[in-house]
């Protein structure tokens, strides 16, 4: 079944395929023997862009053994040395020495092992039982499941890090798979992430490298543009061994909201009772400035039934009122033929100038807001 939307970000494909192959093999792994010949037949593959996104995407279905990691390249002593060069770099980069990291599709454990030479916690998660016994045969820690979305958990977690290998492209709803991820991450792990390169294939002119058990094939900005949405920073984004590209992350972590609460309620507080001191004898409040921030804290601070008026210079916004609090605005003509004893400046770009302005035409205390206090000025 063909696809017409994006597997990252659900926009439209472009009508017209970067690219089509027929008859090319419809498996990488499955490879027939000599009783299997006559049922072994080509599909044809057309490799479409995202229009919104600018994703690569063969348009298909996935292989059904997309969720099993299946290495068939031989693990050399070349493959061996860059992944302990990357490892070790890694770990002593963000001091994982002694954490729990995990690695995502790890198959039988070819590059799980290899953590054994490091001061880490080290698990894997496999798809395949097959793949798993091999792997626990070997004294490897690892899980049999999938981090298939939100909902799932990972047994072992939270862990400080994660690992992840030419696994992602395989996958029909990459999304899930990193907010799996996220979840069961500490909050500022980190993580590795390689996928093949798209701008590999394509400088090389290497149109023989698509295979349909690759659903995506990422270009660095399309990777970014995949991981920063699924709540993780982009720390470096590089090509990697020529073909490959490698992404280190780290969790974004929520912002934490306690500063902002307190300052809203301490420049409540404050507010209200210069208000409440201003009026208790009978005096009158007006308010200069109709700016957002006016309007802002004249809506939540509880003092708009205390303000006389809002005193604005410029004339499309006289004659109107204040959003929610519903509080006239007027020229400052109206202020000096209508004196109060209490004027607050609610515009921090021109508290001096407008100070001046007030000192010159009225006899008013004069008080300003500004970075969250309020200061009488004269």
């Amino acid at each position: 079944m063909k696809r017409n939307h994006c597997l990252v970000c659900g926009n439209s494909l472009f009508p017209e395929p970067i690219l089509k192959l027929n008859n090319l093999p419809a498996s990488a792994q499955k490879i027939p023997g000599p009783g299997e010949l006559d049922k072994d037949t080509g599909c044809d593959l057309e490799l479409c862009q995202c229009s919104g996104c600018a994703l690569l995407q063969l348009n298909c279905e996935p292989v059904e053994y997309y969720r099993d990691v299946i290495r068939s390249c031989g693990f050399n002593d070349t493959i061996r040395r860059h992944r302990l060069k990357q490892y070790s770099d890694f770990i002593e980069r963000f001091s994982l020495g002694g954490k729990k990291i995990i690695e995502l599709g790890c198959g039988r454990g070819e590059f799980l092992e290899l953590f054994n030479g490091f001061n880490v916690e080290a698990a894997g998660l496999e798809h395949s039982a097959a793949l798993v016994e091999a792997a626990r045969n070997n004294g490897l820690n690892v899980y049999q499941g999938f981090a298939a979305d939100e909902g799932t958990s990972v047994k072992g977690a939270p862990y400080d890090a994660f690992v992840s290998f030419n696994y992602l492209e395989h996958l029909p709803d990459p999304n899930g798979h990193l907010r799996c991820i996220y979840r069961n991450l500490k909050d500022g792990g980190y993580g590795l992430i390689s996928v093949p390169s798209f701008e590999y294939i394509a400088e090389k002119g290497r149109w023989y490298e698509l295979v349909r058990d690759h659903l995506v094939y990422h270009t660095k900005g399309s990777l970014c543009f995949l991981l920063e949405r699924n709540g993780f920073s982009v720390l470096e984004c590089k090509r990697d061994n020529e073909d490959s590209i490698l992404a280190t992350v780290r969790k974004r972590v929520k912002l934490d909201g306690t500063k902002l609460k307190s300052a809203y309620e301490e420049l409540r507080t404050k507010i209200r009772r210069f208000v409440e001191e201003s009026t208790k004898n009978g005096g009158r409040i007006a308010v200069w400035g109709a700016s957002h921030q006016s309007f802002a804290l004249l809506a939540t601070m509880g003092i708009a039934d205390k303000i006389e008026f809002i005193v604005d210079s410029a004339p499309f916004k006289q004659n109107r009122f204040s959003p929610v609090s519903h509080i006239k605005i007027v020229p400052p003509e109206y202020l000096y033929e209508h004196p109060v004893e209490t004027v607050i400046i609610i515009a921090p770009a021109y508290t001096g100038e407008i100070c001046g302005i007030i000192k010159k035409n009225l006899d008013a205390r004069v008080a300003a807001i500004n970075k969250n206090e309020i200061s009488i000025l004269s």
